[in-house]
Formats: structure tokens, sequence, C-alpha cells
């Protein structure tokens, strides 16, 4: 009988330990051919970055590139003592900015949450790649779920994004060195969700604006509009809705108007920063790094001194330097902002050497 016992007792936990190894062995699997982000479109590596942050933060910014390209957390901070952090994604769309600040509230109640309008034009999901991007970051929890099952095109399933390894499974025979060097880590590839680039590239040629047959936003974006307002308005925290100072994609004024309605019938501050680019200072022929579509370092620091204050006046929001850990905290974080900058620009600089070089007769 006590045998018998035995057995039993050694199959279970033979049992239990096949399957911890089995576990295991998937989760290693599952991490080595997922994509990792860090030397190719890092804008994948972005969303997982918050969850290694200290979780109090005054302002959380929610969008897409216009927001994680065009504004500077670390500028904030100098400036006007403003801990601030950019939960942005490449073509982050409104159900996902809703569910990210969803995701946030799990961690932290800010007191002010910024979010970029330019994803109203989207009433539907666009692509995978630009899902992936966003959703494989989050950490697993219900929103996550809500979130997929909001992004999913037809194609796509719940399931895949789930366990990864079913959609990347065909990676395996792709690895390169970067899936082994970042199998157990990553390194961070922003700065508080803000995406560095010092290089210049001038706005010509801006392409016009194609005319549209509805200038209207679709009811699944108005809707994920609300949801986004009236969490704010639970939790007690101010929302303010941004158009940012990029030239392109065209914001038309048709949904300009949308907006500024939006926010006046809602009690809402709107800010479209395209008509303020005089007062920000922004001089498109050195500010932007791709033609504006985006800002480069110069450009988002202008764009950020405004924003400072003007969620300084209009929020409320005080300094908060002064408090020993926070100042510790950004004391290591400007060490690397700044240290970047100055490694980003002599990279620049000795390339155009190299190129001038090259074409030297």
């Amino acid at each position: 009988m006590k045998e018998t016992k035995r057995r039993k007792l050694r199959s279970a936990l033979t049992a239990l330990l096949l399957g911890a190894v089995a576990v295991g062995v998937l989760a290693l699997l599952t991490r080595l051919v997922t994509p990792k982000y860090m030397t190719d479109i890092v804008e994948g590596a972005m969303i997982a970055e918050y969850y290694d942050e200290v979780k109090d933060h005054d302002v959380i910014f929610i969008g897409d590139c216009e927001l994680y390209e065009n504004i500077t957390p670390a500028l904030l901070w100098e400036e006007y003592g403003i801990n601030s952090y950019i939960r942005g994604s490449a073509q982050q769309l409104i159900w996902q900015s809703y569910y990210l600040l969803e995701d946030t509230l799990r961690y932290e109640k800010p007191k002010v949450v910024v979010f970029n309008v330019l994803s109203m034009q989207y009433n539907e999901p666009q692509k995978e790649a630009y899902n992936r991007m966003t959703l494989d970051g989050m950490r697993l929890s219900p929103t996550k779920i809500r979130a997929i099952k909001a992004s999913l095109l037809p194609e796509e399933h719940l399931i895949e994004y789930l366990f990864p390894i079913l959609r990347y499974h065909s990676r395996i025979t792709e690895l390169g060195s970067e899936d082994f060097q970042y199998l157990f880590h990553t390194d961070p590839v922003t700065y508080n969700g803000y995406y560095m680039r010092v290089d210049v590239r001038p706005a010509e040629n801006i392409p016009p604006a194609k005319p549209l047959g509805d200038y209207r936003f679709g009811s699944n974006a108005y809707r994920y509009l609300d949801l986004l307002t009236q969490t704010c308005a639970a939790e007690g925290i101010e929302l303010v809705l941004v158009k940012a100072p990029s030239l392109y994609p065209h914001w038309y004024d048709e949904w300009d108007a949308q907006m500024e309605d939006y926010a006046e019938r809602h009690g809402l501050l709107y800010v479209n920063a395209l008509e303020e680019l005089e007062e920000i200072g922004l001089d498109f022929r050195t500010d932007t790094y791709d033609a504006g579509l985006h800002l480069n370092l110069s450009g988002a620091e202008k764009w950020t001194e405004s924003l400072g204050e003007l969620l300084t006046r209009e929020c409320g929001l005080t300094s908060r330097r002064g408090e020993p850990d926070l100042e510790a905290s950004w004391e290591e974080k400007l060490k690397r902002y700044y240290g970047d900058i100055e490694s980003k620009k002599a990279e620049i600089a000795a390339n155009a050497e190299e190129r001038n070089d090259t074409e030297e007769p």
C-alpha cells in the first residue's frame, strides 16, 4: 500500500516536473522567435519599457508617433519639474490608446493624460505590423485581451497574440545575432517614451492635401474618445487633446472643427499646435529630421517647452523638483539622455565627414 502511494507520488512529481520543463522550453522558444526590436524598427520595443518605470508620473501621453517623436519628457522635468512618460507606439489607434490608459491605471493615476487626436481618422483596424508593435509589448491582462480583440483584422487570431510562438514560429530559420544577444534582456530605446533623432532634413515639397469624400470621424473612433473622456472624468484625471505640429499627414480644417466642437461640449482643453508654429518657434528648415513628418530633437524641445508652460498654466501642475527619489532617478536618466545626444551628433558628423572624403576627386 505504501509502495503504491510512493509510486503515485513519484508519478505525480515526474509529471509536474515534465510539465514545468515543457512550459519553460515553450517560454524560451517564444522569447527566442519573437522580434526584439533592438536595432531595427525599435518602435516595437517602446510599449514594454513602461513596466520598468517607477509608476509616479504627473502626465501620461498616449498616442502615435506625433507624440513619441515630438515631445521630450527630459525637458519637461528640467524646465518645469514635471514627471511624465509617453506610452506611444507606431500608428497607435484610438482604441489602443484607450486600453493603454486602462492598463496604466492598473499601476498609477496621473494628474493629466494627453492624447494626440490624429488617430481619430481611423475607424477600423489597419495593419498587423502596427498592431504587433503596440500589443505584443503589453503585459498579459484582461485589458490586453480587450485591446487585442478591438484591434484584430479579419485574418488575425486572438490566440496568436496570447501565444506569439504560433505567429512567429517560422522565424526559427531566420534568427540573427540580435535574437540571441537580447534573449534575456533588452536595452532601453527611448527616454521616458521619447524616440530621439538629432539629424536634420528640411521640410520641402509637402504634398497637397487630397480631398476626402467624407470628413466625418467614424462612430468607433468617437466611441473610444468618449471612453477616454469618461474614464478620465471618473478617475479625476484631466484629459488634454492635442494635434502635434507635424506638417504631414495633413490635418484637415474639417477634422479640426470636429475636435474643437467635441472639446467644447465636454469641457476639455484642445490645442492644435499647427496654429501656434510661430509662438512655438518651430523652423521646419532645421527642426525636422524627415521633411516635416516628425520633429527632431531641436523641434521636440521647442514644442515641449510650449507644452510645459501650457500644462503648468492650464492644468495646475507644479514642480516636483526637490523630491529626493525623483531627483535621483532623473539625474541618472539625464546622464544617459545628454550622453546619447552627444554620441548621436558625433556619429552624424563622422558619417558626413566620411561622405565628404568619398566624394572628393
